[in-house]
């Protein structure tokens, strides 16, 4: 059976003018397309596209915040994606962040730990084709039953970062999903959430042997998400904090170019994949052998053709 290996869609360019680039990928070994839900694409439109077009692939979404749409709706978004593409569909929530949650959809970001677990607990027990009835601590809701039940019921994971999001997971859903994390990290991780469970891990990907190139762009990147104070406090769980610091502080002070070059070398290559295709395929085994199951790749084409980077970074079989 071929291991999974995912990649991050959609890809770049309109999204209609995408079947052939999605084709390539599964041709070259991609076994799973995985959307993302922040500030481009939803989470579901690039899937159902995917799920048309290409019908061997699995499916995923990491993540749709546990806030932004309400539970009746989340629940028939993740029952419609499961029923267009049977058997091979994964649905992943996650709390997000106060930026995308509070900043940029005027929600309070209150609870999350409680409010994933809810949504969890809600979109499981609408999937049954039961009326939903909880009790939930941070959702209202009276009388839902789902109109179209699935026939096969997607796995659910939770987007967690720290111990008691990741033991919540291990309790209440089929497994995980994380991101901006060293392979040694996943070591920390895999424990927390429990045996037999799916670990998804977003990794970021460079096939570029330019350091300096890749380092001076990635920094940027970094520093858009480390600075978001559930990151931070991950990082700080994982033992960075004293490396961070310093980014950390010019940022508070308002410096955003000094605190983006304050990102130590070091940081950057735990976290960003890079160097020869060779060197970034054997990067990314060192997460699979600590511990995650589904690597999904989030392509960095940094001085490069895009697709072409996706190519130079398919399995090899």
């Amino acid at each position: 059976m071929t291991s999974p290996y995912g990649i991050t869609i959609p890809l770049g360019g309109p999204l209609h003018a995408q079947k052939d680039r999605l084709l390539e990928c599964r041709d070259l070994g991609y076994t799973d397309f995985w959307s993302s839900e922040a500030d481009a694409a939803d989470g579901f439109v690039p899937l159902a596209m995917a799920a048309a077009w290409v019908p061997d692939v699995r499916l995923g979404v990491a993540i749709i915040p546990a806030y932004t749409r309400g539970p009746a709706l989340l629940a028939q978004s993740v029952a419609t994606m499961a029923e267009a593409a049977p058997g091979r569909f994964a649905m992943g929530i996650g709390a997000s962040s106060n930026v995308i949650v509070e900043r940029w959809n005027g929600i309070p970001f209150e609870e999350p730990y409680k409010r994933t677990r809810d949504m969890v607990r809600f979109v499981k027990q609408a999937l049954t084709g039961e009326k939903v009835e909880g009790p939930f601590d941070t959702i209202q809701s009276s009388g839902f039953k789902l109109g179209r039940v699935p026939k096969q019921v997607p796995p659910i994971l939770v987007a967690a970062l720290r111990p008691g999001m990741l033991r919540m997971a291990g309790r209440e859903s089929d497994g995980t999903i994380i991101n901006w994390l060293s392979a040694a990290d996943v070591a920390r991780i895999v424990p927390e959430v429990g045996a037999g469970k799916e670990i998804v891990a977003r990794i970021y990907v460079c096939p570029s042997e330019d350091a300096d190139m890749v380092r001076g762009l990635a920094r940027r990147l970094i520093a858009s998400y480390l600075n978001v104070p559930v990151y931070a406090a991950f990082h700080e769980w994982l033992g960075r904090g004293p490396q961070l610091q310093p980014m950390w502080d010019l940022w508070k002070a308002g410096d955003r170019k000094a605190a983006t070059a304050a990102i130590p070398d070091a940081v950057v290559d735990d976290l960003i994949v890079y160097g020869s295709p060779g060197e970034c395929r054997e990067h990314i085994a060192r997460y699979m052998e600590n511990g995650v199951t589904t690597p999904t790749l989030a392509v960095l084409p940094y001085g490069m053709d895009a697709q072409q980077a996706v190519r130079d970074l398919a399995p090899q079989g």
